[in-house]
């Protein structure tokens, strides 16, 4: 990486403009995957049996271009790629996680909350992050370090979110991989009597923007799965812990997460 590249990164991400340039690549990469949905597009399987469709491909295809353009030299952890090509072994101070669309199986079957997710990563921990779901027309970010984290609709002016405080009948997101009971007592041993199953990053969203409480995961996720919301419910005053109850950090083997709970107030 060249240091004009870099230079220009810092200075983007403290003024809160690299936040909004990426909120504007991931609405773009919205209309990239919309006409494929709930249009019968072509469901392929991967190697870890995950499904894509050319809606991933295209998606990820005009990021990876945009990002580019704007910070040329900053490496890129993108999901298709990875796929395609392995994960890389290391990657310098600075590169970005990417999930062109994140909640694939949900997207094939119709479902709405799929995303599209854009993180930076400095050193370990996520720096800034963008959510976009197509199907809603919105998008979440973090903005400048210390400023908060925001929500708007496709064409609309950005309004603050904040996490709400634990309420005593607090509600759990969790996956729809979960049988009810299994989700009931994971919600249980979080402090939530109520849970709702849900796709994507779209629950540490949800979260940020005080509609839930909680979303504990015991399954395995990959880094470019969780970064972007990550970044947006720590800017709204949340938390994202790993099992050993630190903070979930990147960069690790294979860019693959453990156990870790998503947290509001």
């Amino acid at each position: 990486m060249t240091q004009a590249p870099l230079n220009s990164l810092e200075t983007d991400l403290a003024s809160g403009l690299l936040s909004s340039v990426i909120a504007d690549i991931a609405e773009e990469a919205a209309q990239v995957i919309l006409p494929y949905w709930r249009s019968g597009t072509a469901v392929e399987t991967k190697a870890d049996a995950s499904p894509v469709t050319e809606a991933d491909r295209a998606a990820e295809a005009l990021i990876l271009t945009r990002l580019a353009e704007r910070w040329p030299g900053v490496e890129a952890v993108a999901e298709e790629a990875a796929a395609a090509d392995g994960t890389p072994e290391r990657v310098g101070e600075w590169f970005w996680l990417i999930d062109p669309l994140d909640g694939t199986k949900g997207f094939v079957q119709g479902r709405e909350s799929f995303t599209v997710n854009i993180a930076l990563i400095h050193g370990d921990v996520p720096v800034a992050g963008v959510v976009t779901a197509p199907a809603t027309g919105l998008t979440w970010a973090s903005t400048a370090p210390g400023e908060g984290a925001v929500r708007r609709a496709f064409g609309e002016a950005w309004r603050p979110i904040r996490v709400r405080d634990r309420a005593s009948d607090g509600t759990a997101l969790l996956s729809h991989s979960l049988t009810d009971e299994e989700a009931t007592r994971l919600a249980a041993r979080h402090g939530c009597i109520q849970w709702q199953g849900m796709d994507s990053s779209l629950k540490f969203c949800l979260i940020a923007e005080g509609r839930f409480d909680a979303y504990p995961r015991t399954g395995p996720t990959s880094e470019w799965d969780t970064a972007a919301g990550q970044a947006v419910l720590e800017a709204a005053g949340g938390r994202v812990l790993g099992e050993d109850g630190r903070r979930l950090t990147y960069r690790k083997p294979g860019f693959l997460n453990g156990p870790f709970t998503a947290v509001g107030g």
